[in-house]
């Protein structure tokens, strides 16, 4: 039975100097748990705190906490990215259904999960609310478990639950939920999102991530009938979708009848619609991006985006140069699966410009030291502002035509120079 504690910090007092923690991730960040361990760490040395990647959690990022506690990251966010390229923490380039085997299979060994949890019901069932994603495996192996107990944190179904009796300390407090504001979305973005929903045809189930141009696409699905959505994770875009009937989950295989996540980031409005809503499943990761799981839907669409695609279809999801940026995440995991679904196809959209248009996304060549998440074998559709590039089953030079035939028009004739010169294309 957990102990509760009458502070944050009494609760992380029990950490050690070279102890591995896993802590919750996305909009569940256990914040207040964070600022505690900052306190804390300051006494100790050696600590590790993994993650995919964190919200507000700038306590942790203190240059004071340097040989104290590092991020080891296997997703970079606003807070870690600019640590990750100062050599102040570690990125894991990993597939994000990967990330669980590597616990449960004791490659990475953890102490401590630090984890943020709904009040538990009358039989002590507490709920990692509204993002399970790698965190329940890691909750399966923790040595301990620390939780923040936030009543304001939805009970969600599937996966999610954790009894009382399997947390080892807990502290309570009602602390707002990190949310994510709707921006309107640019001419650009409703452009991309227009061209993408034109490829969703009825029954499709639907991958999409957070951002403006996921949004902007379902915006524009409004007249399909029965969509199906099995995706790592899901934002405001498909409220409207599904209060309107537009998904239904009918068509799918697994889980039909019900919208399959392993977490959300939105609104309140968002997160009182998952709120003990049987239509909606969170389920551990290692599930939700199995290829092989994901397969079994027909019909599956994948919509994910880049920073860069050089002209042969590689894609570049994850860095800029050297410099990391994000993460590989489920990319590749929704692309496998989408591959081997009956009539499935993956998507890749991005705008085809960066730096207010004075560089070109679609490149001959990847810039240096960039990574290739999906290689251009996996590839079936790249869309920009500029339509639409059809890739599976095209030659090299059929691809550069195709994509140079989307970049921004300010490009098109360096980009075809340097296909001539550098790729040996007549094109």
């Amino acid at each position: 039975m957990a102990q509760f504690t009458e502070t944050a910090l009494e609760a992380v007092s029990i950490i050690g100097s070279g102890e591995k923690i896993w802590c919750h991730s996305m909009a569940a960040t256990p914040i207040v748990l964070l600022e505690a361990l900052a306190r804390h760490a300051v006494s100790l040395s050696d600590v590790t705190i993994m993650q995919l990647h964190l919200e507000h959690a700038d306590a942790i990022a203190d240059p004071a906490l340097d040989g104290h506690l590092r991020n080891r990251c296997f997703f970079a966010g606003k807070t870690t990215r600019g640590l990750i390229n100062e050599g102040r923490a570690d990125y894991v380039p990993m597939f994000l259904s990967e990330i669980p085997k590597l616990f449960r299979h004791g490659e990475q060994h953890i102490d401590t999960a630090l984890v943020q949890v709904s009040t538990p019901d009358q039989h002590g069932n507490c709920s990692l609310g509204i993002s399970v994603e790698a965190t329940a495996a890691a909750c399966d192996v923790a040595n301990r478990i620390i939780a923040h107990v936030n009543p304001n944190m939805p009970r969600t179904h599937g996966d999610s639950f954790i009894n009382i009796r399997d947390i080892d300390y807990a502290y309570v407090e009602e602390a707002p939920l990190i949310t994510v504001d709707n921006r309107r979305t640019s001419e650009t973005e409703q452009r991309i999102g227009e061209i993408v929903a034109s490829r969703i045809n009825d029954g499709d189930c639907l991958q999409m991530g957070i951002g403006a141009i996921p949004d902007a696409a379902l915006s524009f699905m409004k007249d399909r009938r029965d969509l199906g959505v099995h995706t790592e994770m899901f934002s405001d875009g498909v409220l409207d979708l599904i209060e309107a009937g537009v998904i239904t989950n009918s068509n799918k295989k697994v889980a039909r009848g019900r919208t399959v996540t392993g977490f959300t980031m939105g609104s309140e409005r968002l997160y009182r619609f998952v709120d003990d809503n049987p239509e909606v499943t969170f389920l551990d990761i290692e599930f939700v991006n199995n290829p092989v799981v994901i397969a079994k839907n027909p019909q599956v669409t994948s919509i994910n985006s880049a920073i860069q695609i050089d002209l042969t279809g590689q894609v570049c999801a994850d860095s800029m140069g050297h410099k990391i940026y994000s993460g590989v995440g489920g990319q590749v995991d929704f692309v496998l699966g989408a591959s081997f679904s009956e009539h499935g196809k993956s998507i890749i959209a991005l705008p085809s410009t960066a730096k207010r248009g004075t560089l070109s996304r679609l490149v001959p060549a990847l810039e240096r030291g960039a990574g290739v998440v999906t290689t251009r074998a996996l590839v079936d559709y790249v869309v920009t502002e500029y339509g639409i590039a059809e890739l599976r089953g095209r030659s090299i030079a059929e691809r550069a035509r195709d994509l140079i035939n989307i970049a921004h028009p300010d490009f098109r004739e360096e980009l075809s120079r340097e296909a001539r010169d550098n790729l040996g294309m007549s094109i």
